[in-house]
């Protein structure tokens, strides 16, 4: 296990692991302005916000904020086979329903096959606007989005759900990333907490670097099989541009921007943390430190290329999920 009971703080330091206590203080306390907290923490600002600023992200069906709505919900929902209600100030996916397909008596079925009545949805949306899933428990707003149909080059990756990337921004430079793959165990949520595959990914490349799950470490998939060394995702350098222009879109300096793939429309915004965990350490195998150390060292005013550019350059690594060549020996 590569962060055992046993570790001590000495050696975290040494591998420039960041804590709690360093991200809140350090970087989100300096860089994030708590008055822009709405723009990422109420998905559905977000969404709007994205839009004014050419980002994409799955299509809004409907928005229900009244008890008197959700009456009406079976209405709203005719003629979209599949959709995802969530809950507009939710946070670790709490909250989230994925209807895959749903049959024209008003019976939907979740990616798992179990079936949903039309009452079972109602009841689903009076607990998002009661505020069960929202944080601090205050009254909500429940958005209904298109369903992604993300790439069939990833099916084998993931198990009855969509895979993300998270990607840590820090003034605006992607600094570290990686892919979350949902399993049986974690009930097909992309949640690393509850048993989903965290996959670090190579900024330079967009290719997997090592596997975690429960804090171990895998170089496969548990359900499907697959090996993760074969992972990498198309069109990095333009993911990684708009994971970048988050920054201008928000003003936040220390950003999680989750995105996901579509088979279609290639990367989707899903949603913004501004307190985003800390797992993604593990998931690389290295802290986030030194990163932010050289980011923080930077001139203002970059443009999202620029701090790309930079990002492809000074933060590729190797895989630790395929053996590396040996160098080859010339003889004298």
């Amino acid at each position: 296990m590569w962060m055992s009971a046993w570790t001590t703080p000495e050696k975290l330091r040494a591998k420039g692991i960041i804590g709690m206590n360093r991200r809140n203080i350090h970087y989100i306390g300096r860089y994030n302005d708590r008055r822009r907290y709405p723009l990422v923490d109420d998905k559905l600002k977000t969404k709007l916000l994205a839009q004014q600023h050419g980002i994409k992200t799955p299509g809004l069906i409907a928005t229900v904020s009244t008890q008197f709505q959700v009456r009406h919900l079976r209405r709203m929902l005719e003629g979209h086979d599949g959709f995802v209600i969530k809950p507009a100030k939710g946070s670790g996916g709490k909250g989230i329903l994925v209807i895959e397909r749903s049959l024209d008596e008003g019976v939907y079925f979740k990616p798992s096959g179990s079936p949903l009545k039309a009452r079972d949805i109602e009841r689903h949306v009076s607990n998002i606007l009661s505020g069960l899933y929202s944080l601090g428990g205050s009254p909500d707003v429940a958005l209904i989005e298109t369903l992604i149909h993300f790439d069939e080059r990833f099916s084998d990756y993931s198990y009855e759900g969509v895979p993300d990337i998270r990607v840590i921004l820090f003034r605006g430079y992607p600094v570290m990333a990686m892919m979350r793959l949902s399993t049986a165990a974690s009930d097909g949520k992309a949640n690393l907490h509850q048993g989903a595959v965290g996959v670090g990914l190579d900024i330079g490349s967009g290719k997997a670097i090592r596997g975690v799950q429960f804090d171990r470490t895998r170089h496969d998939h548990p359900d499907t099989g697959k090996k993760l060394a074969a992972l990498r995702i198309p069109g990095w350098r333009e993911l990684l541009l708009m994971a970048a222009g988050c920054y201008e879109m928000t003003g936040l300096g220390y950003l999680g921007v989750d995105i996901a793939l579509d088979r279609d429309q290639g990367p989707m915004l899903l949603e913004l943390n501004a307190r985003p965990g800390l797992a993604i350490q593990m998931a690389n195998g290295e802290g986030l430190l030194p990163r932010l150390d050289l980011v923080e060292g930077q001139p203002e005013g970059r443009k999202p290329e620029e701090r790309v550019a930079f990002a492809l350059k000074h933060f590729t690594r190797h895989s630790e999920l395929e053996p590396q060549k040996a160098p080859i020996k010339i003889p004298a």
